[in-house]
């Protein structure tokens, strides 16, 4: 989750787990055994805002990277806010097709019926990728950046900063490991694989993104799993 302060409004990009996970684990359906995710109060969304001394009610817009359960169940939690998304991964939420998409779109964390806006793929090109998104609306030069190959409609958040650029990668890559020239971990490789919508165009943006950290060091990338990222930034 990332959280950005726009004036005096919020905007959070992915949700985490929210609050009716904790309480109903069952809702994450049978994934949760082998995923053994840890669901405690304190690390929803609302409770993180809360902590910091901050109102979830201030929380306008949503920016969901994709929409499995570990990344869109805090929706429920602020059923206020427009949540903004590929237009490509409502349509596969909407309609899951296979075992993999039933089991990553949870019919429960999309029941309360939240505001969506679909957005199809822009016309802005950043740093070489093609099809952004310009949702200055939003916040000021935020980008949804299609990142293709996790799942069918996968994004990242382009933001600008005082001197550069922050990018949430979201789950293109689970780990740093994955964006290092050479790296050939297999372990990392087949999690990844495992997982993914589109194998080879999931390695083809975790290539991409490779070439951009090592072109450019006014861009710092973060995801959702590899806390070490969050702790460069």
């Amino acid at each position: 989750m990332l959280l950005i302060e726009v004036g005096r409004r919020l905007v959070l990009v992915d949700t985490g787990f929210g609050s009716a996970d904790v309480l109903t684990p069952s809702r994450l359906g049978p994934v949760r055994h082998p995923l053994r995710p840890a669901l405690r109060p304190e690390e929803t969304a609302v409770a993180r805002i809360r902590s910091l001394g901050l109102d979830p009610a201030a929380v306008t817009d949503v920016v969901l990277t994709h929409g499995d359960l570990d990344h869109a169940g805090g929706l429920v939690d602020l059923p206020h806010a427009q949540v903004h998304l590929l237009a490509a991964e409502q349509r596969a939420i909407q309609h899951p097709q296979g075992l993999l998409e039933a089991q990553r779109y949870r019919p429960s964390q999309w029941a309360h019926g939240p505001r969506i806006t679909p957005h199809r793929p822009g016309a802005v090109r950043w740093k070489g990728f093609e099809g952004c998104v310009d949702l200055s609306a939003v916040a000021l030069g935020m980008l949804l950046v299609p990142l293709p190959g996790h799942t069918a409609g996968h994004a990242g958040v382009a933001l600008p900063t005082g001197n550069g650029w922050l990018l949430h990668a979201g789950d293109a890559f689970h780990s740093a490991l994955s964006l290092r020239e050479g790296s050939s971990r297999l372990d990392v490789r087949v999690r990844q694989g495992l997982l993914a919508h589109d194998e080879p165009a999931l390695r083809s943006t975790q290539r991409r993104l490779s070439a951009l950290v090592r072109v450019d060091p006014s861009v710092r990338i973060i995801n959702n799993h590899d806390r070490g990222l969050w702790e460069q930034t």
